[in-house]
């Protein structure tokens, strides 16, 4: 069974449930962002959430841990000073119980950036190796676990061992899978993440989204077509202080796209993508500029890093 997909199909718009941690206020990676109509249904999320954490700890020992409650939202908002009942966060995950929703219960769920960041990393780096694990790629599997215990080995930082993680994942995707097989691969993948809001832009979109996350610190959009009778989409973007960048830390190494192609999968529905003509400009090595478009092309190069990087 796929986990994240069943707790996504207990979840609901309208729901007023929602799961926590009781001692950070943190909300669990996969339920982030999702309801649940009643506390029955949010206490099999909770559930399943530490099924979900327990699997991936295996890959990741530095997951942390969570003691995750289920909270309701309140039916009206509280009048300035107000309270709408006492805490009652005596549970783990296997027992979880039901917290009222009212204020200066926990730590505000508000996050810190590098927490953004290493959610929205850990999330893709287990869809990857979900996917990978159910595939044939067997080697490539064991590749990318060897690589990780390595890392984990010789890097202290949370953030930067999860921004080693995906650049190495990418590396591997781009030795062993060629970009069709790369396409299929994300395509599979893409299909494990929450689903995106409709979009009227979805490269604008993504690089919200990433910018969110701190994986970039801004960007433009230089210019977009579209072509009616083909639906075939091009946009031209310039992004600053990408994460992933290795010119950002004075070393010549690819573009690792990985993240980029799979946020804009989910963006924009669309199993055609190229992305192209990288350049990195010599009088602000800080920003790069590539063309994405919903089209393939001959030869189309890899949808996970990119190693031809024009400078200009």
């Amino acid at each position: 069974m796929d986990i994240r997909k069943y707790i996504t199909s207990l979840s609901s718009d309208s729901g007023r449930y929602y799961l926590v941690c009781a001692r950070t206020g943190d909300r669990p990676v996969p339920t982030r962002g999702l309801s649940f109509e009643s506390r029955s249904t949010a206490r099999a999320a909770a559930r399943a959430t530490e099924q979900y954490r327990t699997t991936l700890r295996r890959y990741d020992p530095r997951l942390p841990s969570y003691d995750v409650v289920v909270c309701e939202r309140s039916r009206e908002r509280p009048a300035d000073g107000e309270s709408t009942g006492s805490p009652r966060l005596s549970s783990t995950l296997s027992t979880p119980v039901e917290v009222g929703a009212g204020r200066n219960r926990m730590r505000s769920a508000e996050h810190s950036p590098d927490d953004s960041l290493i959610d929205f990393c850990h999330t893709v780096a287990a869809a990857v190796f979900e996917t990978i694990a159910e595939s044939s790629h067997d080697d490539l599997e064991k590749t990318i676990m060897d690589t990780y215990v390595d890392l984990a080995e010789r890097i202290e930082q949370t953030n930067e061992l999860c921004l080693c993680l995906l650049e190495s994942m990418a590396a591997e995707l781009a030795t062993t899978l060629t970009p069709d097989e790369q396409r299929r691969l994300l395509s599979t993948t893409v299909q494990r993440l929450p689903p995106a809001p409709s979009a009227a832009d979805p490269i604008a979109s993504t690089l919200s989204r990433l910018q969110t996350v701190s994986l970039l610190e801004g960007y433009a959009i230089r210019s977009r077509s579209g072509e009616l009778e083909t639906g075939v989409r091009a946009w031209t973007v310039s992004i600053d202080g990408y994460a992933f960048d290795g010119a950002t830390k004075g070393e010549n190494r690819p573009i690792v796209t990985l993240p980029l192609t799979l946020e804009l999968f989910r963006q924009y529905p669309t199993r055609q993508l190229t992305i192209s003509d990288v350049e990195r400009p010599e009088s602000d090595p800080a920003t790069c500029r590539v063309r994405i478009t919903t089209e393939s092309v001959e030869r189309s190069p890899s949808l996970v890093q990119a190693t031809e990087v024009t400078r200009r």
